[in-house]
């Protein structure tokens, strides 16, 4: 087809007659997979950023979890099932690195604590470097449940079942968390913190 003719390759994929029909529905789902794929990979690595805190990591996590969404795709009933499925799969990824040996990390720096409001767009920056400089500092269990409950806006209950930890987990790690971020990030306390 030397003359710019684009052929689909859904509508065209295996017209043989000796080709069985499930290999058009195979094709019809590769379809929807690479859709999936090609909308909701960034919301995937927004929220795989923010369970990591690494870019690199980020990637390998929402590309193993696209990885085992494609091995399951043909058990999802529905292609609005893939979401769901992938972050429930990066989340239990990241859960799986809790239990591996830690590796001590130390951020190079201190937080300057007499910054001031966000009038300037500079200001805002340097706020915003010293919010994710303390998110950072957080351990991966309470980095999840944070992103978990105030990112995605999940549920105590939500975030267990998710992470598979019981709720008492989730709270515990929450308010560590918080207590942690409200020593380092002390301009970013709503007054509500102080009652």
């Amino acid at each position: 087809m030397s003359d710019g003719t684009v052929v689909e390759p859904r509508r065209y994929a295996h017209v043989s007659p000796h080709s069985p029909i499930g290999h058009l529905r195979m094709d019809a789902r590769e379809a929807d997979y690479a859709l999936f794929v090609r909308t909701r990979t960034h919301a995937l690595l927004r929220s795989a950023y923010l369970l990591t805190g690494d870019q690199h990591l980020a990637e390998d996590l929402v590309q193993e979890a696209l990885a085992r969404t494609h091995r399951a795709w043909a058990r999802l009933e529905r292609a609005e099932n893939a979401e769901a499925y992938a972050r429930k799969v990066m989340y239990h990824a990241q859960v799986s690195l809790w239990r591996r040996p830690k590796v001590a990390e130390v951020l190079p720096g201190e937080l300057d604590p007499s910054a001031g409001g966000f009038d300037d767009p500079t200001e805002a920056a340097v706020q915003r470097l010293a919010l994710q400089r303390a998110l950072l500092t957080l351990s991966a269990k309470q980095r999840a449940v944070i992103v978990l409950r105030y990112f995605e806006d999940h549920t105590e209950a939500e975030a267990a079942q998710l992470l598979g930890v019981s709720i008492s987990t989730v709270k515990t790690q929450t308010g560590r968390a918080l207590d942690k971020l409200r020593t380092l990030v002390p301009e970013h306390r709503s007054p509500a913190d102080d009652l």
